[in-house]
């Protein structure tokens, strides 16, 4: 093995040392003693990945793609996204990997190349020190905990433990569903269950009637690092916020959310090693090489193998394969299952029906890169039959992340892709979104740019999710805000609380085409039942000028509060423009009250935390008194996550107590000492996700002792 691979030994001398060289020649031996000539390694054996990373690095057909425009740059990402390692938009380049046949397409289109020395230099500088990572770990070094040069990029088990994570911290939200099994399981040689994170609040909806369904999936292209850990991110902003957030209340409240976080994890495991790897690793196709697999996106069935070879590849070598028939692959068979699942069929059986304009159910499926919104079609440049509505909701999308919305035809076609069971089949609104700029996107640019923005598109997915047909046609209400700290510490039912905000209809991506801007007409609010229930009472949200005239307006109204129980409400607001269509809720949270506080008197011993008096559900009022100069007294209130709690404390006249509030470890979170006869005041919010035990001090600092050292401590929200 020492002299099949010595050419491959002389290179890595060449680029980091001879010593470097050494340790992976060790490797290497080591790998043969194990494994023996020509035998598959999984990613763990770190000499067979030495081997791997070396055949990367001696992939040298890169080049620097100048196109003539933008718009035909973007094109040729969508049809030889397989080919692209970077885009450089500002700088008129992409960077693709290409052989002379593909250059002689590209040529067509008025593309003209340089070799991309630079990215081959950086690239083999990356892929050297992994292999130098990979010989230390055959020399004894431990397995690295996450993905080398990507700490902000969880790996297939970090993925999976954190939804595990999300579950065991709020059970009824959060489940995991067994959607099928990768290549290398149905082989019996490891693999993974394809797991799909179902989020919804299992205690509300009706009895056998389905709620509406977003379900998205990530790195069916094991490369592009980004995918899975933004969808996984989303599931974090939808669980944790529950209750918190009421945006994220409601969507959890009303609709159904499915992640399938790792699409093709077998894949991913190779990626997860440095490799470029996009396919899947079914070793029957391309056999030992990095180039083996299905690219499972390229395999769903219907329009499989739809445009003769020019959207997908009949070549096992080639990284767009589709594989040896439709839907051949156990990960792609189980994506289509999991779709048919989810949503009836609601469109025709030819190309051009339309499914209804009432349709429930969006689809998303996250890649990388490109900075793309896509719907179908991808096969023809003919529209979809339901490509106006689709466009609205892709340029919707897009004013969240900047990116170009685009039917998804690029220079040529492209066939057997995700979207085609969902909305192919069953008219469900498809779309790919293609993030960033490279397939290993720093953490930095990830986590100031990428999460943020697709985060918010992300939530807008869920929010329209009921009619993605209809909803996006309407204007988005934002900056809603309730006053008097009705969404804080709360008030009493009964009075009245100010609600103010805007409603706009402005906010599409019109880099590629104009969207129809219509003016608000109409605003209105519901309290505790979303507004699209036939049982809601709306009520009519004023335009702050007097009238609703223009495409954004500031709104305003009061809210009347009589009668309203005591706990926390979701006011749901939404506007309409003058097409008659109502956008999607916008939610803000009302908090009452009790009227009354619950009146207590104090129980001794409660000189300590551990003995704390517990006091009942908030607000209460307790008499207490001191019975010594130094007398210490500790009261705990349970603290729901989100709510800011007020306490104070009246002493009898002449009498100087101090007040302050602890956390659970006795730590200071606020403190009043303002002197004999004051009355002190605490104010704090829980800014957790989970409930707290928080603790009322009351310390007696002198002026009298039993009634003479008296208070009156009341506790609210």
């Amino acid at each position: 093995m020492t002299d099949r691979l010595s050419p491959r030994l002389h290179r890595i001398a060449r680029t980091t040392g001879s010593a470097v060289a050494g340790v992976v020649l060790a490797s290497l031996t080591l790998a043969a003693s194990a494994h023996g000539p020509g035998r598959s390694a999984s990613t763990a054996e770190p000499a067979v990945l030495i081997e791997e990373l070396e055949q990367e690095k001696a992939n040298d057909a890169i080049w620097k793609a100048y196109f003539p425009d933008a718009a035909t740059g973007r094109r040729a990402a969508i049809s030889f996204h397989a080919n692209l390692l970077e885009s450089h938009y500002d700088r008129g380049y992409l960077v693709l990997e290409l052989n002379p046949q593909e250059m002689e397409r590209l040529q067509r289109f008025g593309f003209r190349f340089e070799r991309a020395a630079e990215f081959i230099e950086q690239r083999n500088q990356r892929l050297t020190m992994l292999q130098i990572e990979a010989a230390r770990r055959a020399m004894g070094a431990p397995e690295p905990q996450s993905i080398p040069g990507y700490a902000c990029y969880e790996t297939v088990e970090e993925t999976f433990a954190a939804g595990d994570g999300l579950i065991a911290s709020k059970p009824a939200l959060a489940r995991w569903v067994d959607a099928g099994d990768s290549w290398l399981k149905t082989q019996g040689t490891g693999g993974w269950d394809l797991r799909v994170l179902v989020l919804t609040n299992s205690a509300t909806g009706t009895p056998g009637v389905a709620k509406p369904r977003l379900f998205i999936n990530s790195a069916i292209h094991a490369r592009e690092y980004t995918t899975a850990p933004l969808v996984r991110e989303f599931a974090r902003w939808l669980v944790n916020g529950h209750g918190t957030n009421p945006d994220a209340t409601w969507i959890l409240d009303h609709h159904e959310v499915h992640l399938m976080l790792h699409a093709n994890p077998d894949g991913r495991k190779r990626a997860e090693t440095g490799l470029s790897w996009r396919k899947n690793v079914n070793n029957n196709f391309c056999a030992n090489t990095n180039n083996r697999g299905i690219d499972l996106n390229r395999n769903f069935g219907f329009a499989w193998n739809a445009t003769g070879g020019d959207g997908s590849s009949g070549n096992a070598c080639d990284l767009t394969f589709r594989g040896p028939s439709a839907a051949s692959e156990p990960e792609t068979r189980a994506i289509e299952a999991y779709i048919r699942s989810l949503w009836p069929d609601r469109r025709g059986p030819a190309k051009t029906d339309a499914a209804p304009a009432d349709t429930s159910g969006i689809h998303l499926d996250i890649h990388s890169f490109s900075q793309l919104v896509l719907w179908p079609w991808g096969d023809t440049a003919t529209p979809a039959p339901n490509g106006p509505a689709l466009q609205t909701l892709g340029r919707r999308f897009a004013w969240f992340n900047n990116y170009t919305p685009t039917q998804s035809i690029g220079l040529y076609p492209t066939d057997g892709t995700s979207d085609n069971p969902s909305y192919g089949e069953l008219g469900v609104a498809a779309f790919t979104f293609e993030l960033g700029t490279s397939f290993f996107q720093s953490c930095t640019a990830y986590n100031n740019t990428i999460k943020p923005q697709n985060l918010n598109a992300l939530i807008y997915a869920a929010k329209v999710v009921r009619t993605p047909y209809i909803t996006p046609g309407g204007p988005e209400v934002t900056a809603l805000s309730l006053g008097g700290g009705a969404s804080t510490t709360g008030v009493v039912a009964g009075t009245p609380v100010s609600l103010s905000g805007s409603a706009t209809d402005t906010r599409f991506n019109n880099s590629n085409g104009a969207e129809a801007v219509q003016n608000v007409v109409a605003a209105q609010y519901s309290i505790g039942t979303p507004p699209w229930d036939a049982s809601a009472r709306t009520r009519t949200i004023n335009a702050t000028d007097g009238v609703f005239n223009s495409p954004t307006e500031a709104l305003s109204t009061s809210i009347k509060t009589n009668g309203l129980a005591a706990g926390t409400h979701l006011v749901y607001v939404r506007a309409q423009d003058a097409s008659g269509t109502w956008g999607p809720v916008t939610a803000a949270f009302l908090r009452i009250n009790e009227s009354n506080p619950a009146l207590v008197a104090e129980i001794e011993p409660n000189d300590l935390r551990n003995t704390a008096q517990v006091l009942p559900a908030l607000p209460v009022q307790v008499s207490g008194s001191a019975q010594a100069v130094g007398d210490v007294d500790h009261y705990r209130i349970a603290v729901p996550p989100g709510f800011t709690i007020q306490v104070r404390l009246t002493p009898a006249a002449g009498s100087n107590v101090d007040l302050a509030l602890l956390d659970g470890a006795g730590n200071v979170i606020a403190q009043s000492s303002r002197g004999p006869g004051s009355v002190e005041s605490v104010k704090a919010r829980n800014a957790l996700a989970l409930g707290v035990n928080w603790f009322g001090r009351v310390t007696h600092v002198g002026g009298g002792t039993g009634a003479a050292g008296g208070y009156t401590l009341v506790a609210g929200y």
